[in-house]
């Protein structure tokens, strides 16, 4: 069994400070998704301690972003961004790592991605967040067309910052075409990536239709108390990755107090022999 987790963790010095070491030496995932890491390589690697792999890139923009790759598995390549000519505000968004995984007759290609949350109202934010959105895009095609031809598997993972459908949001109505990560013009990337693509949405294929669960929720008001959060953290698959993807959770603290970061942990195990058959996990809480 393979079990990969990824987490937007608010600042990871925050996050260990509120408890996030304690969630990883009880879920022991082979492969650790960060996101908005905010601190350099010495901090992070201090922070995960020994028996890691890590690729990490940080922002030029200090204080913002961060993006980090930590395997257990042996690692035969990174890749760090986009692209030359990388906008500084682009950076610290895109981590890529090929892990080796026993058995297998190629590399799995994870990735680590934060997407700009952009701001409806600000047309030069959404500028950037759809200037981004496209250069993923590229490069997710590439990596498709890649695992097509038998080349590379590959698992995406990471927040970013759109949710799909309005079972992925507590609030659709007030918030479609409304709010930066509820418009259409968004929500059309991720069309794109699912269908043309032929990426697989593991924490919807193995949850059923929803409602939620949902991984995001404001820290202000009763937004986690009430469950009013959004579906944007995502792992995301090759189909032959998808295949043996058995169960996903959200590991959604308790109670608000014992969160360590506004967003939740999406975990997936993905095991040897392929998922055939199988009803989806019942949706809870806790399910993804």
């Amino acid at each position: 069994m393979l079990t990969v987790a990824t987490v937007n963790v608010n600042g990871i010095r925050a996050a260990y400070r509120r408890g996030m070491g304690e969630w990883l030496a009880r879920r022991e995932p082979d492969v650790l998704l960060l996101q908005e890491v905010r601190a350099p390589d010495e901090v992070l690697n201090e922070l995960l301690g020994e028996g890691w792999h890590v690729a990490h890139q940080a922002c030029d923009i200090k204080g913002r972003a961060g993006v980090a790759i930590a395997s257990r598995l042996p690692v035969s390549a990174v890749r760090v961004g986009l692209g030359d000519g990388e906008p500084p505000v682009d950076t610290g968004r895109w981590v890529e790592m090929d892990v080796e995984v026993p058995g297998s007759d190629r590399p799995l290609t994870v990735v680590s991605v934060y997407i700009h949350s952009g701001t409806a109202s600000d047309p030069e934010r959404m500028a950037a967040k759809y200037s981004h959105l496209d250069r993923v895009t590229a490069r997710l095609a590439e990596l498709a067309e890649q695992a097509a031809a038998g080349e590379r598997d590959v698992l995406v993972g990471g927040d970013v910052n759109i949710v799909h459908r309005p079972v992925d949001i507590k609030n659709w109505k007030g918030n479609h075409n409304r709010t930066s990560g509820v418009l259409d013009e968004e929500i059309a990337y991720l069309d794109r990536w699912f269908d043309e693509l032929g990426l697989v949405d593991l924490g919807r294929l193995l949850a059923g239709e929803g409602p939620g669960p949902y991984t995001w929720w404001s820290w202000r008001g009763k937004a986690f108390d009430n469950d009013a959060g959004w579906r944007i953290d995502y792992l995301l698959a090759t189909p032959r990755v998808a295949e043996h993807a058995h169960e996903a959770a959200v590991d959604r603290a308790e109670t608000y107090d014992r969160r360590f970061s506004d967003h939740a942990p999406v975990v997936v195990d993905l095991a040897p022999s392929p998922r055939r058959g199988l009803a989806p996990t019942a949706v809870g809480a806790e399910r993804a």
